[in-house]
């Protein structure tokens, strides 16, 4: 009989310690929360209403973001172009470290990430999430060619040469191939070929005829023209990548997913051009047809949120909203300006500058019972640092050959971090021109915008302007005085220590990592002379 008690003791002991280990095991699924990282194209920082006081357009989905988390007012994109940031987003790695060393691919264009790369998604793929992208993709896939066709580059293919592909055939060297379970989006910017679909490795409507989009409505001028499914139409492709979205999140939320993280990658093809709301948006806002189109994106975005909540997952979900760079031109700054808005906010240039209008952008985290609600920070930060961030938040360790300037911004969201996150940023624009920002100061190496703001590069060249820049960002946020020849020892400083982040291959601490190309942070411009010291007098 005492064996038996002492047998049903243990049974008991057990069946407890059985239960302690279900429930930690259970503890440590849900405290790997799901990721949805939200980005938009061409969205200025000046475009969302809780970042822009004297703003005109309306973003109240996305303000709820900031109100319900952690609103970055110094965060900024690698490039103030989208495909060089959407490589900075995947892999952790600045861009021009990257064979892509100015401009952009087109639609067509070959696979930037390099073969055996770790990205954010396969990061998070090998820590148990379940991955997709939905949306822009813009980082090159491999396209099947007809017989004795020439294969493409990387730049934006003339509308015709679309023609070259076989779209029966699969795709290969997308977004499935660098640590997506499942993608769902176009192949690049809604401007460029082919206007079609694409799901995992096929398009879903093979291009038959030849099309072009008006880049805002009742504009003479065009996307290219080349090929596209008879039915795609742009201006569907903002409610048909919110409703693909949807659709994955209840997907991954039904009976017997939910035990599974997701990590969901939802870049936009809005606002850019072609600049396409639906009817029922056109004229909402009063000022144009761009910001018509931010609005409808603003409500898109309150549709992924509201599914987040509908399905029960948005308490343990990390939300991070962003642009891929600044405004651009197309948006029409002048009838804007006339109407009081500024994309840009207070910052000097635009999109494809190095002036910070060119890659400061909306950066709003939120995350329940991490981020505390209607918070702002001034880090200075990146959409780099998302690969870091993720790491640390499910506990990964990065290998040394990848993440290289990712930064966590973990110790920042919980409110810990008393000390910047980060030594430094870089900055670098269409042209490919360099800049460095550390603290209050930010070096340029070109004498003008590096982009198409004026001056431009050539017209301040022949303005006599100097072949650098230096703002001091806390004292001239507009970027308006230039006092490099007042602190040389800063210049000297900024330089030495970009130049250290090249030749090292990395800017994080790490072993020294090689760029996948020769990397010249002077980019055609002359590097400036540096005055000898006088030789003492001889006596």
């Amino acid at each position: 009989m005492k064996f038996v008690r002492i047998l049903a003791m243990a049974s008991v002991l057990f069946a407890l310690m059985a239960g302690t280990t279900a429930r930690a095991a259970e503890g440590t699924a849900a405290s790997r929360p799901n990721v949805v990282f939200i980005l938009c194209d061409d969205l200025g920082y000046g475009d969302v209403a809780c970042n822009n006081p004297e703003g005109k357009i309306p973003t109240p989905c996305i303000d709820r973001l900031a109100a319900q988390g952690m609103r970055f007012t110094d965060a900024h994109t690698t490039s103030a172009v989208c495909t060089p940031t959407r490589y900075g987003v995947i892999t952790g790695r600045y861009n021009w470290r990257s064979r892509l060393q100015s401009g952009v691919l087109g639609g067509m264009s070959p696979r930037l990430i390099e073969p055996g790369r770790l990205t954010v998604a396969a990061l998070l793929r090998q820590n148990g999430y379940h991955t997709a992208a939905i949306g822009k993709w813009h980082l090159g896939m491999k396209w099947a060619l007809k017989p004795d066709a020439e294969g493409f580059e990387d730049r934006i293919e003339k509308g015709p040469e679309g023609w070259n592909v076989d779209f029966s055939q699969p795709i290969t060297d997308g977004p499935n191939s660098v640590g997506f379970d499942y993608y769902f989006g176009i192949a690049a910017s809604l401007d460029m070929v082919p206007y079609t679909f694409i799901e995992n490795d096929r398009v879903t409507a093979l291009p038959t005829v030849d099309k072009a989009f008006p880049m805002m409505p009742g504009k003479k001028h065009t996307t290219r023209r080349g090929p596209g499914a008879v039915e795609f139409e742009a201006v569907d492709v903002l409610p048909t990548l919110t409703r693909k979205a949807v659709e994955y999140i209840a997907r991954r939320t039904a009976p017997g997913e939910r035990g599974k993280p997701f990590f969901l990658y939802l870049p936009y093809a809005s606002p850019h051009t072609p600049i396409a709301p639906s009817p029922e948006w056109q004229g909402r806002s009063g000022l144009n047809p761009y910001a018509d189109f931010v609005m409808q994106n603003d409500a898109c975005v309150g549709e992924v949120l509201d599914a987040l909540e509908k399905n029960g997952v948005a308490d343990n979900t990390l939300v991070i909203f962003t642009s891929d760079n600044g405004c651009s031109p197309q948006a029409d700054f002048a009838v804007l300006g006339e109407k009081g808005h500024d994309p840009s906010y207070v910052f000097r240039g635009h999109k494809a500058d190095i002036f910070d209008g060119g890659h400061r952008v909306p950066f709003l985290v939120r995350w329940p019972g991490v981020v505390q609600p209607g918070t702002t920070s001034g880090q200075l930060v990146s959409l780099v640092d998302l690969t870091a961030t993720c790491a640390e938040v499910v506990g990964a360790k990065l290998p040394d050959d990848a993440a290289e300037d990712s930064v966590s911004l973990l110790p920042v969201l919980r409110g810990e971090a008393d000390a910047p996150v980060r030594e430094a940023l870089v900055h670098h624009s269409i042209s490919g021109k360099f800049s460095i920002r550390q603290g209050r100061w930010k070096l340029e190496l070109c004498p003008g915008s590096g982009g198409w703001s004026q001056p431009r590069d050539p017209q301040a060249v022949r303005q006599g302007l100097p072949p650098i820049q230096l703002y001091d960002m806390e004292a001239d946020v507009g970027e308006q005085r230039n006092v490099e020849a007042e602190h040389p020892e800063v210049v000297k400083r900024l330089t030495a220590l970009l130049e250290r982040y090249v030749a090292q291959g990395r800017s994080t601490p790490g072993k020294p990592q090689k760029n996948a190309v020769d990397v010249d942070i002077w980019k055609h411009e002359p590097k400036p002379k540096t005055k000898a010291k006088a030789k003492p007098k001889r006596r």
